[in-house]
């Protein structure tokens, strides 16, 4: 997801777009452990939106 999509978002539905994210990077990181992970490149992509998310949310703490 952009960041001009993300900042368009309420606080809570950041939050709730965050958790989302980090259940689906846990169950990639089952299929990767297991062996059945077929787009590596997700796991990274989910990472970097979380950390996107997170900096949207402080700054708005912060501002």
């Amino acid at each position: 997801m952009k960041t001009n999509e993300l900042r368009k978002l309420t606080t809570e539905e950041l939050n709730k777009k965050i958790a989302d994210c980090k259940e689906e990077l846990f169950n990639l990181r089952m299929q990767k452990a297991t062996g059945m992970l077929e787009k590596p490149s997700r796991i990274r992509e989910l990472r970097k939106t979380v950390a996107r998310i997170n900096t949207i949310l402080k700054e708005r703490e912060e501002g």
